[in-house]
């Protein structure tokens, strides 16, 4: 299996997690794919969930 076969494996986990709303382990599949393949659509994916973190949760990020 090639590095970017494993990226898209993580990237495809990422989705599940994300579509569940469980951030951390999204985020954590996609920083795996990013890693593995750094022109994975993890990127855009993890930028995604980035902002809605930041969003959402100004209180954890601003206290």
């Amino acid at each position: 299996m090639t590095n970017q076969e494993k990226a898209e494996q993580y990237f495809q986990q990422g989705n599940q997690f994300r579509k569940q709303s469980d951030w951390q382990h999204a985020l954590e599949c996609y920083h795996h794919a990013i890693e593995l393949d750094p022109t994975s659509p993890a990127v855009k994916a993890k930028e995604m969930v980035d902002n809605i973190l930041n969003y959402y949760c100004k209180e954890m990020f601003n206290p």
